[in-house]
């Protein structure tokens, strides 16, 4: 039987994710493990898309925030992470999909082997489709070479989480965050099963590929203390793996 505290909250911002929030949200309703609680931050949507999530409003498993104005992904989420009081965090972009038994496995997987950070493997789907197998583990160095744990895949304990917030960066807010909780424990652990469908939009491609480099640079120089040569090794490095997960395209 399972404990009447809520195990996992799940945080999810949204913006103006009218097309795609639906199908996030629901692929949160129908997991095959119960004990959880959606967190939805909606970071100053249009009309229509607040009128489509406000039907969640009544469901007592869904807490919904909305903001007076836009302040961006890093924010909401750190805003969710503040009213969480679950034992587990998991995170879900609003254009993601979960399998159904995602929260249930990956719960198992980390409780099992008492871990505080995990990811799984995934499929991208959109304008490209492709199977995305991440490496078993990671440390902090490996990370920054590899940066291939999508955030809807991620799992972790709300302590080891404490403190640490995504960077209030125009892009890539979520790379700093892996980054520090990665230097507070010594690895994350992969749960080898697909459960997560990961969206490629436009502004995934190649056209956005040289403003993500431009933020890991600085992010890496400013909060990863990385010198001129460590940063070139990182970015090299990242395009490669970049390249052999989605192709040049």
């Amino acid at each position: 039987m399972e404990n009447k505290k809520t195990e996992i909250d799940i945080i999810l911002p949204n913006f103006n994710s009218y097309e795609f929030i639906d199908k996030a949200v629901q692929s949160v309703l129908k997991q095959d493990f119960k004990n959880w609680k959606l967190i939805i931050v909606d970071d100053f949507s249009d009309i229509k898309t607040r009128k489509k999530i406000r039907k969640y409003v009544k469901l007592k498993k869904v807490k919904i925030y909305w903001l007076k104005k836009n302040k961006g992904a890093a924010y909401c989420r750190n805003f969710a992470i503040s009213k969480s009081k679950s034992n587990y965090l998991a995170f879900i972009d609003s254009d993601d999909i979960w399998e159904k038994n995602k929260l249930r496995l990956q719960i198992q997987y980390m409780k099992k082997n008492n871990y505080d950070f995990t990811y799984t493997y995934y499929k991208t789907f959109g304008l490209k489709f492709k199977k995305v197998a991440p490496p078993i583990k990671f440390n902090f160095n490996d990370f920054i070479k590899n940066t291939s744990i999508a955030t809807s895949t991620m799992m972790i304990k709300r302590k080891t989480a404490q403190g640490i917030k995504f960077t209030d960066t125009a892009i890539c807010e979520d790379y700093y965050f892996k980054c520090k909780i990665l230097k507070k424990i010594k690895f994350a652990y992969c749960l080898k099963n697909y459960l997560t469908k990961y969206r490629i939009r436009r502004d995934s491609l190649q056209s956005n590929k040289l403003k993500n480099f431009y933020w890991i640079w600085k992010i890496n120089h400013k909060f990863n203390n990385l010198n001129f040569f460590q940063n070139l090794n990182s970015l090299f490095y990242i395009s490669l793996n970049s390249v052999k997960k989605y192709g040049l395209k």
